[in-house]
């Protein structure tokens, strides 16, 4: 936990879950250039007295920040939610002053005051600026904020396009804000998410099916390589298990291993509610009417009961909101060895150079190479 001196006072903001080893802060200077340029730091300070809608925060420094001004809180990642609930009671502030939104729920009717952290996908702001454009009117104040790598040609021409005129700001400790002027309705260009493609052939039972991704899932343009290695290989399992599919993007691996085994109950998790989403478009299109799936936006496993699992397949992300960390994956490892039976067994594909093995070596006490090729490696651990 570290402390956050803002325009309205100093505030006690922590990551979530909270690590007190963690050194990553809950914000940084993108939070600050733009708290500071809505006090006043650089001309007359902003109206907030209307609806104020703050998206993509990154861990609920801006709505904490704010939250004075009632604001609405509209993000993709549950852990930002969980997070702006921590903060805000770790600072005494009471829950119901900030409105918590994901990227799936209705914007507010009307915004008065837009302010957007820039996110690492440009399909996720393309669709999250359509989704949010109805509200928007030729008064609101709209300020996008991030780092100066984060801030691109491509990202001021979609404000551009989809809202109105566009211009940055110098650079500040190496971070950018964006300064939008809506222009009067008009016909606006219909959103194009979500996206679908058929799947090659060659991996196995979901050759040829279609997948949908909505905006922001990981690799929602084709099917990234890591998953296609993994498909082929996936375990051939029959009759009644449960089965996660642990941080499932577009729910391409939990369909496959629902249709290998009919008998079997899948469910997918996703701290993104866009993955999440994806993953029950998938599903529902290739399963047939009488599967049944469950899907959960969560935090891992914390919300599956311990040995209650027979198979987690699991392909980890080694990055979060942009740190390269691989903090996620172990706390996905740990949560499975808590979930599964004993005889349950956890499913891995990672990049050969992450070192997964000795980790699931140290955890479960065994780790098995079930294939591998240059780049890849499919690892199997079983509880005891």
């Amino acid at each position: 936990m570290n402390r956050f001196t803002t325009p309205w006072g100093e505030l006690a903001l922590a990551r979530f879950p909270e690590d007190p080893r963690d050194p990553l802060r809950a914000w940084d200077a993108a939070d600050e250039y733009l708290l500071r340029h809505l006090a006043g730091s650089d001309g007359a300070p902003a109206d907030l007295s209307g609806t104020v809608v703050v998206v993509g925060d990154r861990w609920g420094a801006l709505a904490t920040a704010l939250a004075a001004h009632h604001p609405v809180q509209i993000t993709d990642s549950f852990l930002t939610q969980q997070a702006t609930r921590a903060n805000l009671a770790r600072n005494g502030i009471a829950a119901d002053t900030v409105r918590l939104l994901s990227t799936r729920d209705t914007p507010p009717d009307r915004i008065d005051v837009l302010l957007i952290r820039v996110p690492k996908s440009l399909a996720l702001l393309e669709d999250q600026l359509h989704r949010l454009a109805p509200g928007v009117h030729e008064g609101t104040v709209v300020i996008g904020t991030g780092r100066v790598t984060e801030i691109h040609t491509s990202t001021l021409k979609l404000f551009e396009r989809i809202l109105g005129p566009t211009r940055t700001s110098l650079a500040v400790k190496k971070a950018r804000l964006i300064f939008c002027t809506p222009g009067p309705r008009t016909e606006r260009a219909a959103n194009p998410w979500p996206h679908s493609y058929a799947l090659p052939d060659g991996i196995g039972v979901v050759s040829g099916r279609t997948v949908t991704n909505h905006a922001g899932t990981f690799c929602a343009e084709r099917l990234d390589i890591g998953t296609r290695f993994l498909l082929p290989h996936l375990p051939r399992h029959r009759g009644p298990e449960r089965i996660v599919d642990l941080g499932c993007g577009n729910g391409v691996v939990g369909t496959a291993a629902a249709l290998g085994n009919p008998e079997a109950d899948v469910v997918f998790i996703d701290e993104s509610y866009q993955a999440v989403a994806s993953a029950e478009a998938t599903f529902r299109a290739n399963a047939g009417p009488g599967a049944t799936a469950e899907f959960l936006v969560g935090d891992g496993l914390s919300a599956v009961p311990a040995e209650s699992v027979d198979l987690v397949l699991n392909n980890p992300p080694f990055h979060t909101h942009q740190a390269t960390t691989d903090t996620t994956a172990w706390r996905m490892f740990t949560g499975s060895r808590n979930a599964l039976r004993p005889g349950g067994e956890l499913w891995v594909i990672g990049n050969r150079h992450l070192g997964y093995h000795a980790k699931l070596r140290r955890l479960f006490g065994n780790c098995e190479v079930v294939a591998s090729d240059p780049k890849f490696v499919i690892l199997r651990a079983v509880k005891s």
